[in-house]
């Protein structure tokens, strides 16, 4: 499996998101206008859309280009379907129901069998939740210490709406699809849509 090594923060600024969104408390202390100087291209401000979607889920650009054939044979609009398809994936749930610290963290959870989605393991961090599902950390890994000091260090994170979450019981129901305004990041998905069109 492929393996992204870059650091972190200089990825976070280099993209224009907030260390916060991939579960960092850093802050970067550099100079947030660095990267404004140069006049970007059209094409490099879709390509940097599609970046950004991509460091921030963890997505490979194959695994990536696939989801967007699926959003585009979809209802709706290709760039929220992409959205949609991207936050119902399994590590991302784990990340917004507070089980982990970052998403990578959350996909290593995963794919090590800590997580059961309906009462059944499942370790595929890519395996998309539906309307319903309850997601649920195992009986066994509950007793862990691991995830009491997860829970510990998480408690004041935002739980979107779409999901049902009890941090007590390690549990959360997917009341419905996840949308654009749910997001606590600024993306342009309409870029990206443009940048596959060519």
């Amino acid at each position: 499996m492929a393996i992204n090594r870059e650091p972190i923060l200089k990825r976070c600024r280099y993209l224009g998101i907030s260390p916060a969104v991939m579960g960092i408390a850093k802050e970067s202390n550099r100079n947030p206008n660095a990267n404004k100087r140069k006049k970007v291209s059209e094409y490099g401000t879709q390509l940097k859309e599609k970046q950004k979607l991509k460091f921030i889920y963890g997505v490979l650009e194959k695994p990536f280009r696939h989801y967007f054939e699926i959003a585009e044979k979809m209802e709706g609009k290709a760039g929220e379907n992409l959205i949609t398809i991207l936050e119902s994936r399994l590590d991302n749930v784990v990340f917004r129901m507070g089980m982990s610290l970052t998403r990578r963290e959350s996909r290593q959870l995963v794919s090590h069998g800590h997580f059961l989605v309906n009462g059944k393991k499942v370790d595929i961090p890519s395996y998309r939740v539906k309307v319903g599902d309850v997601i649920e950390l195992s009986e066994k890994s509950k007793k862990s210490d691991k995830f009491k000091e997860i829970t510990e260090a998480t408690k004041g994170r935002v739980i979107p709406l779409w999901l049902e979450a009890n941090r007590d019981a390690a549990t959360a129901k997917v009341v419905r699809m996840p949308v654009k305004d749910d997001l606590d990041y600024e993306v342009e998905e309409t870029f990206i849509v443009e940048l596959y069109s060519k």
